[in-house]
């Protein structure tokens, strides 16, 4: 039997190697065609008296990224149009659908001839669930085996048998962390919890699997086995009433009932474990179903799977440009953001051009590099080598003739129009003339600094978020001027970084700190209506916000906050900005002295370490309380997810961000806005517009003009439009409809 995606080779011992590689994917995932095809390898192993048990690795460097998730959206697609004619049908068939890949890992453990996973490489979601219906399991001793579970982050849980077996061989306790969280497992922590027998030599892998057979692997599952023993005992047991009610209070505390797949883990492995095997699956398939009909689910999928992964393959790249493939890039100024846009290119392997007023700058910020990395050597992250090549590919310099050869150069320095200027024409004197010119600026207009170049065509605006080893997002900056070279070179650095790019039109603030600061705005307008400050931290969070507004201000420098409300009003007027707004920053700053957490003291106080940050007592005394119960804390929360959705929108109108899918990972990834919503965007299409416009307008009423709706969603109300159906990502070729 030949197929397409599968190699089987059976040796001299009966051994069957069966050989995962799909002709047409850098990376194996479980697709409709690789279903059907190892359903019918699994027939031809049971059925041939020759083959005695059978071994399933990759052929590529990675074992499997697991589902096809766009086999999920497509799912949901048809059961929505589905439900449109006939509710009952369309359950059956999400349900049916749902338990395909679950029936095909149950009838691989019962069929009667031992399998062995011989992972190699990244083993994630469904394809770890498929290793865990092997009898046998080995991973190769490398940094690049990782396995996981990861499908809680992108609004579902592991569905093809994984809720019942993990906690049917780890823990509970680990178990349940471990599915709740998605957490990646080495080869060495995955034996130690007992999700797989044994750890091989790479180049070995295979002979340890098939020694495994050979020494009589039985072909029956433990949990098939008469007198099995969960491995914490019964859900009844002292050991389980020790472990449930505090597993469902922590999950409340981390994510506030606004995951409905993490609450379903629970479930599933609650209920699972009470019942057969069998039947623990059937409960796992109507939890899936129940989860994949859910709001969050379709969202999340969308903009954390299909959506990211095509913006990280470069969706907003140009056509026709050649790849760049960077033999070196200059970053100019040493301080916290450019020392750390240097690391991230030499840890992409980039040799880097570091460069700042004199030695001791440039030199100091190396030395942020090394901190970073030996960080990462102490952490187990990185090797020793590892460390001695990135920081042998970042060179200090004070010599702009140092940049000579640069194909791109990222400007860091200090936030002012004069330095920047400098910056740009001393470097574009050394600069070939097919090199780009980027600038990290958060406030200054693009279009503005391109006029201090020679070559607006190849200026652009690369923006960082700090700190820039961690956060995932890049904003990519259009001057007017900027030509397709640019954008191109823009994308295929930030992709080489291993970074998401979004693109985005010039605009003051741009489009994320435009949405930042409306959340920030939206706390202090809460603090001078007297809202205690523990509510309008925990509202946020309750919201689904990683950090509340307040902790976000102090983090980014209340200082800075002031400068940036001065520096609005000196160029839009005293309406541009709330007076009693400025007056409360003023306040803290120059009454208080209370500047964030660069001084210790800002919306928190920063006592010595180990104690940990606590709001600032004095806040109670600015303005007159509001009695907590008397605050609708419902309301608080739809405040702050509302006033950010309004400014994506806004954005939208003015053709800032022309693409939804941008607008939504970049508000997730940027600053953590609620990502069971999918994004600012999908939150109003999740609701629908005309819902969201009523819940604006009632807000607008009750707290000011930040929630009027632009006519942009008006006009989709009424026509019932969802942003991906305005702003259709996908329309390559149709001339976006005009706002």
């Amino acid at each position: 039997m030949s197929y397409k995606n599968f190699t089987v080779e059976t040796d001299a011992d009966g051994i069957a190697l069966v050989t995962w590689n799909m002709p047409d994917k850098s990376m194996n995932v479980f697709t409709e065609e690789v279903m059907n095809e190892l359903d019918r390898i699994v027939d031809q192993v049971a059925a041939d008296a020759a083959i005695k048990g059978a071994v399933i690795t990759s052929g590529k460097e990675s074992f499997s990224g697991g589902a096809d998730l766009t086999m999920l959206k497509r799912m949901l697609t048809l059961f929505h149009e589905e439900e449109a004619k006939d509710h009952d049908r369309a359950v059956k068939m999400l349900f049916d659908g749902a338990g395909r890949m679950s029936g095909l890992f149950r009838k691989l453990e019962t069929s009667g001839k031992p399998w062995v996973s011989a992972i190699n490489g990244t083993c994630m979601g469904g394809a770890f669930e498929m290793s865990l219906a092997c009898h046998g399991r080995v991973a190769a001793d490398s940094d690049k085996v990782k396995m996981a579970l990861p499908e809680v982050k992108v609004g579902i849980f592991p569905g093809a048998g994984g809720t019942q077996r993990v906690p049917r061989l780890a823990q509970p306790q680990e178990a349940l962390q471990m599915l709740t969280s998605g957490q990646n497992l080495t080869p060495q922590k995955a034996k130690a919890m007992g999700l797989i027998h044994e750890i091989a030599e790479p180049k070995k892998l295979v002979e340890t699997a098939k020694a495994m057979i050979k020494n009589g692997l039985k072909p029956v599952q433990p949990w098939d086995e008469k007198g099995f023993k969960l491995p914490g005992g019964p859900v009844y047991s002292a050991a389980g009433a020790n472990l449930w009610p505090p597993a469902i209070a922590i999950l409340r505390r981390e994510t506030y009932g606004n995951y409905p797949a993490a609450t379903a883990i629970l479930k599933c492995v609650y209920e699972g474990l009470l019942v057969p095997f069998d039947t623990g699956l059937r409960i796992e398939q109507r939890y899936f179903t129940e989860i994949m009909k859910t709001t969050e689910a379709a969202m999340m999928i969308r903009s954390l799977f299909v959506s990211l992964q095509e913006l990280n393959k470069g969706a907003r790249r140009p056509a026709g440009v050649p790849d760049t493939k960077f033999k070196k890039i200059g970053v100019l100024g040493a301080g916290f953001m450019g020392a750390g846009i240097a690391y991230v290119t030499a840890k992409a392997g980039i040799p880097v051009v570091l460069l700042d007023r004199d030695m001791p700058s440039a030199e100091k910020g190396k030395v942020h590099s090394e901190n970073l990395i030996s960080e990462q050597v102490k952490k187990g992250r990185a090797k020793s080598e590892e460390k001695e090549k990135l920081l042998s590919l970042i060179t200090p310099t004070a010599d702009y003739a140092a940049l000579d050869g640069c194909d791109l150069v990222i400007e860091a320095v200090f936030e002012d129009s004069e330095v920047k200027k400098v910056a740009i024409e001393k470097a574009e004197a050394v600069l070939k003339s097919s090199a780009v010119f980027a600038s990290n600026t958060s406030t200054i207009p693009i279009t503005g600094l391109a006029r201090n170049s020679a070559r607006p065509k190849n200026f652009i605006g690369i923006h960082f978020f700090s700190p820039v080893d961690k956060m995932m997002l890049v904003e990519i900056i259009l001057g007017k001027k900027t030509g397709d070279k640019a954008l191109a070179m823009a994308i295929d650095y930030v992709r080489a970084i291993k970074k998401t790019p979004i693109v985005v039109n010039d605009t003051r603030g741009f489009y994320v700190n435009r949405c930042v600061l409306r959340y920030m705005s939206e706390s202090y307008r809460m603090l001078i209506e007297g809202v205690p400050a523990p509510m309008i931290e925990n509202a946020a969070k309750m919201a689904g916000m990683p950090v509340g507004p307040l902790a976000l201000t102090d983090e980014t420098a209340i200082d800075l906050a002031q400068k940036i409300m001065k520096q609005t009003i000196r160029d839009l007027g005293d309406k541009a900005v709330d007076p009693n707004q400025m007056k409360l920053i003023d306040t803290m700053v120059d009454a208080h002295g209370r500047h964030g957490r660069k001084n210790g003291k800002g919306f928190y106080d920063y006592p010595a370490k180990p104690a940990k940050k606590k709001l600032w007592p004095g806040l109670k005394d600015l303005y007159p309380q509001l009695a907590p119960e008397k605050v609708d804390v419902e309301e608080l929360k739809q405040r702050f997810l509302v006033t950010i959705a309004l400014e994506a929108a806004r954005v939208m109108e003015e053709g800032i961000v022309t693409d939804p899918r941008e607008a939504d990972v970049g508000s997730i990834l940027a600053f953590g806005f609620a990502p069971y919503t999918g994004g600012a965007l999908s939150y109003i299409d999740g609701m629908g517009a005309k819902k969201f416009v009523k819940l604006a307008k009632s807000l607008q009423k009750k707290f000011g003009a930040q929630f009027k709706a632009p006519k942009l969603l008006l006009d989709m109300a009424d026509k019932g439009e969802t942003f991906y159906e305005r702003f259709d990502p996908y329309k390559k070729d149709e001339v976006q409809k005009a706002a």
